[in-house]
């Protein structure tokens, strides 16, 4: 039985151009629909981040921009633009990049994949319509028995039934690629963290249809009601697993840029893959932190999730954040820079957006979203932490510093091998993945700083109408916000850069052509490197080391940390 059997459409024979960097073969079916997932990727990115702006400046009491009406529903549209609609887009390219392109294989059935990319374009559409019409004012979870348009619910429907044939197409393709022997022995590393991601993104839109097709059909009248727990339960199936869809996509962005900019290979295929299978089989259950206060959900459930199945996913992302550099050490080495325990990162390629995006995104993934994970994942802390803004700090430094960043610093790569385009203002590109690295690092940081001094989530006026709170140092709180919001202007004005500047490459960018040399040019070995199975033969590692023991104390400090300062902080308020 063919891949097209299985999906039901009919074999067509497929166009290729060969790639003149990489050496790849490029379906040219697959290219389209790749830029179509990208420009609407970045079109959701720049409504959420205006409204994202909206909010951090609300937030700020000296500046306290919106009333609440209007605070409450563009909080809602942020977290369906940013959170769902950005970031899937996005991770659809991913797939099919990772699966035809990496492959040389053509794409299984085009035509159902632009169907599907239809159906997610018309489902955030009807979503953002929703939220902004005012009645749908729910946030981005939505808890019963906040009750939104159904069109809301519908317009989610239908944008994850779309996502969810992208993700069939990304199997088929796999399916085609290994009948047609289009690659020699197992799929490359950076296709099977992308498998990893689709087999994630399965189980996540099954969760979602599960609670949102009922939730549609309460809204409509036609069922009489919703268990606030059992909604709770089962969407965080679906809201926090759609973060590791997000974390498995971009730590195969981190070894995918690695390899094209300086020809970096895994240290040890199978040691990296055991870090990926590990998000399969564990990372879904950390969703059980955003469920520790639920006096209905059984203790030892609790501690399992949180205490054991999380820790394991952890590992998995330790793994990779000493794979990831360890493997750029060991490439920068064989290329010639060998001087001192440093001298292959001070030689990194740090002009070229793509490698800045993806080494600050390793950064402040690990030291800020990965920290933090680990904190809100103790039961004790969790329970006086998680309805504070420490958490939407936590994940901003997971999904923004992390997630979002990564992506940016790939765009910067689809755009000359994809779009074919030369990136213009290569200046701006230079320095945008600094601005909104640190914004968001700093966004991230002083929300978390804010909720010890317990700063409340979601709420539109943090002094409560200067309702006297007795908050432990209210002085630092408004401060910390304040920090927040002026972080949040940076983090938009990088996010302004980034939109102008993919947009003007993508429509008017110099078009490449044969012989072409780029602005921001690739490694010689670097196609050969992220498509094909294989071992860095690796040197000794001693700046890996270094980088990797400074997390560690990092990691011990800020855990304990938080342990002694909020035990005193909360137990004396």
């Amino acid at each position: 039985m063919t891949a097209e059997t299985v999906i039901g459409a009919v074999p067509a024979q497929a166009e290729f151009r060969t790639c003149q960097y990489t050496g790849l073969k490029v379906d040219t079916a697959a290219q389209a629909l790749i830029k179509a997932n990208a420009v609407a990727a970045v079109v959701f990115l720049a409504v959420g981040g205006l409204m994202g702006l909206l909010v951090a400046l609300t937030r700020w009491p000296a500046v306290h921009l919106l009333p609440a009406d209007w605070f409450y529903l563009i909080l809602t549209g942020h977290g369906a633009n940013v959170l769902l609609f950005w970031i899937i887009f996005f991770e659809i390219a991913v797939l099919y990049f990772a699966s035809a392109i990496l492959l040389n294989s053509r794409l299984a059935a085009p035509r159902l994949g632009w169907v599907g990319f239809v159906m997610m374009v018309v489902g955030a559409i009807a979503t953002n319509v929703a939220v902004l019409q005012g009645d749908s004012s729910v946030m981005f979870t939505s808890y019963p028995p906040m009750k939104a348009q159904p069109h809301f619910y519908l317009g989610l429907i239908l944008f994850a039934v779309g996502a969810l044939i992208g993700c069939a197409l990304f199997f088929a393709t796999l399916v085609i690629a290994k009948e047609e022997r289009t690659y020699e022995g197992s799929i490359p590393l950076v296709t099977f963290g992308a498998l990893t991601a689709a087999i994630i993104a399965v189980f996540t839109i099954a969760s979602g249809a599960i609670i949102l097709i009922p939730t549609w059909l309460w809204s409509l009248g036609l069922i009489s009601d919703i268990d606030p727990l059992m909604y709770k339960v089962v969407w965080w199936a679906m809201g926090h697993s759609s973060q590791q869809i997000n974390v498995s996509a971009h730590v195969s962005l981190w070894y995918l840029t690695a390899a094209l900019l300086v020809g970096a290979k895994p240290l040890n295929e199978k040691v990296s893959r055991t870090a990926f299978f590990m998000y399969i089989l564990f990372l879904q259950l950390a969703s059980a932190h955003h469920l520790l206060a639920e006096p209905g959900m059984d203790a030892s459930w609790k501690i399992v999730n949180t205490s054991y199945m999380m820790y394991l996913a952890v590992l998995g992302s330790m793994v990779h954040g000493l794979t990831v550099p360890g493997a750029i050490e060991a490439a920068q080495r064989k290329n010639g820079y060998n001087r001192g325990v440093f001298e292959w990162l001070r030689k990194a390629p740090w002009g070229h957006p793509a490698f800045a995006g993806m080494f600050l995104s390793l950064v402040f993934f690990g030291f800020i979203g990965g920290i933090s994970g680990v904190v809100l994942g103790t039961e004790q802390l969790n329970v006086l932490m998680h309805n504070t803004i420490y958490v939407p700090g936590h994940f901003h430094g997971t999904v923004v510093a992390g997630t979002t960043l990564a992506f940016m610093g790939a765009t910067y790569l689809v755009l000359p091998l994809v779009f074919q385009r030369e990136i213009v203002w290569p200046k701006l590109a230079k320095i945008q993945p600094y601005l909104f690295g640190i914004g968001a690092a700093g966004i991230s940081l002083f929300m978390m700083g804010a909720g010890t001094l317990g700063v409340a989530r979601r709420h539109w006026d943090m002094t409560f109408s200067d309702a006297n709170l007795g908050f432990a140092h209210s002085a630092g709180a408004f401060l910390m916000m304040g920090l927040n919001g002026i972080f949040a202007i940076i983090a938009a004005i990088g996010g302004i850069i980034f939109v102008l500047v993919v947009v003007a490459t993508a429509f008017f960018g110099e078009k490449i052509t044969g012989g072409h040399k780029l602005t921001f040019p690739l490694h010689a070995g670097g196609g050969a490197a992220a498509s094909h199975y294989g071992n860095e033969k690796a040197p000794k590692l001693p700046g890996t080391i270094i980088l990797v023991a400074l997390f560690f104390v990092c990691f011990v400090l800020y855990y304990f940390i938080n342990w002694k300062y909020l035990s005193e902080l909360w137990l004396f308020r």
